[in-house]
C-alpha cells in the first residue's frame, strides 16, 4: 500500500503544481490589463482571444481543482481502508482501472450505470423522455 500511497501522493503534487502554474484568476486580469487604455483601440480578435484563453484557464483550473480534491479523497480512502473498493457496489475495483485514474470511487460497471442514469435525467429534466415520442 505504501506504493499507492506514494502514487496517490505524487499524483496530488503535480496536480497542486499545475493549479500553481496556472496562476488562477491575478493572471487573466493581468492580461486584460495589458491592454490598459488602448483596450478601446484594441483589434476585437485580441480581446475574443483573451476572453477565450481566460474562459479556457478557467475551466482548466476547475477541473484540476475536482481532480485535486478527488486525489485527496482517495488518500482518506486509502488511509481508512477503502481504497480500491467501489462505492457503490462494494466489489473491488479493477487494478487497471486504479492504475489508470487512481481517484476513482467506483468500478467500471456501477461508473457506466451512473453515467447513463444521469444522462436519461438530463434527457428528463430537459423534458425530453426517451420512451414518450415528441409532440410535433
Amino acid at each position: 500500500m505504501d506504493d499507492v500511497k506514494m502514487k496517490l501522493e505524487a499524483e496530488l503534487n503535480r496536480t497542486v503544481e499545475r493549479i500553481r502554474h496556472m496562476g488562477g484568476t491575478a493572471t487573466s486580469v493581468q492580461t486584460m490589463n495589458a491592454l490598459g487604455d488602448t483596450s478601446q483601440l484594441a483589434d476585437e480578435v485580441d480581446v475574443i482571444q483573451i476572453n477565450e484563453d481566460r474562459e479556457m484557464n478557467f475551466a482548466t483550473r476547475s477541473l484540476l481543482v475536482e481532480r485535486a480534491n478527488r486525489l485527496a479523497e482517495a488518500l482518506d480512502r486509502l488511509r481508512d481502508g477503502e481504497y480500491g473498493v467501489c462505492q457503490e457496489c462494494g466489489e473491488t475495483i479493477a487494478p487497471a482501472r486504479l492504475k489508470a485514474m487512481p481517484e476513482v470511487m467506483t468500478c467500471v460497471r456501477c461508473q457506466d450505470r451512473l453515467e447513463r442514469m444521469t444522462r436519461h435525467m438530463a434527457l428528463v429534466g430537459a423534458g425530453v423522455d426517451e420512451d414518450e415520442p415528441e409532440d410535433d
